[in-house]
């Protein structure tokens, strides 16, 4: 009995020894598939991406084509605005020379009773003291010490020195500078001196004390003093300041010249 017992007890064991292995081998065949569908979701995508890259770039070379070709049509592009930004500033060159040859036209039409030659500013000192400007010719054009530069509207200075190919003319405006002037409606005699720190005004001095001034009156050259010759137009009075002693009364002209847009001038030839 006792071995029948002990038959019956092994039995159980083996039983269950079997169905837990059977268990075991379940599971593990489940996992194993479970696991294997989380790599394969997560590795397909990027294997199928690369398949389709791979595709593309091994069955479609125009895209690399197309590269080459917008880099060519953008240097072509970029020589093309290049041209265009040259041109233009040729233009532009070219519209700026006619403008000096007009403006020279005028000049010598106006003021056609003299010898003149043209030339334009390459340089100014317009400061509190010196008045100094640079013209483009000089000796090698027939310019001398002490020629007259005129302007449209006026009167700009003298020549003071001479290079072969430029020269420096102290303007009216200068502090230095000195001129001997009528007025227009009674035809006295006047200086005009430049002042200190403007370059839109002069100074009127010596006025006789018989001399009636009017505003607004026109002022020229009287051609006395050896430099200017007469009649060339120096600027307007613009106000007129009286003292407590009559000779020492004064006159503010207003410059026909516009030193600060001055380009183009004429030097008068000497006679």
């Amino acid at each position: 009995m006792y071995k029948n017992k002990k038959s019956g007890l092994l039995g159980i064991i083996i039983t269950i020894s079997i169905l837990i292995l059977i268990v075991i081998f379940s599971n593990r065949e489940a996992n194993t598939s479970f696991f294997e569908n989380i790599a394969n979701k997560l590795v397909m995508p990027v294997q199928n991406g690369l398949t389709y890259f791979k595709n593309k770039v091994s069955g479609n070379t125009t895209f690399f084509v197309d590269i080459k070709n917008l880099k060519n049509e953008n240097q072509e592009l970029q020589e093309k605005n290049s041209q265009l930004e040259q041109s233009l500033r040729e233009l532009e060159n070219i519209r700026t020379e006619n403008e000096t040859l007009r403006e020279y036209l005028g000049l010598t039409e106006k003021y056609g009773e003299y010898k003149t030659i043209p030339g334009y500013i390459i340089d100014k000192d317009i400061s509190n003291y010196s008045k100094m400007i640079i013209i483009n010719i000089g000796k090698k054009d027939g310019v001398e010490e002490n020629m007259t530069v005129i302007a449209d509207e006026g009167l700009v200075g003298h020549v003071v020195s001479v290079t072969d190919n430029t020269a420096k003319v102290m303007t009216i405006i200068d502090t230095s500078s000195s001129i001997s002037c009528l007025m227009s409606t009674n035809k006295d005699s006047i200086v005009c001196k430049g002042t200190l720190g403007n370059n839109t005004e002069l100074k009127a001095m010596y006025i006789p004390t018989e001399a009636d001034l009017v505003q607004g009156d026109s002022i020229d050259t009287s051609g006395l003093g050896g430099i200017y010759p007469k009649g060339i137009h120096v600027g307007n009075i613009k106000k007129i300041v009286s003292t407590k002693n009559i000779t020492d009364r004064y006159a503010i002209i207003e410059t026909a010249v516009d030193f600060n847009k001055l380009n183009t001038v004429l030097v008068i030839k000497s006679n």
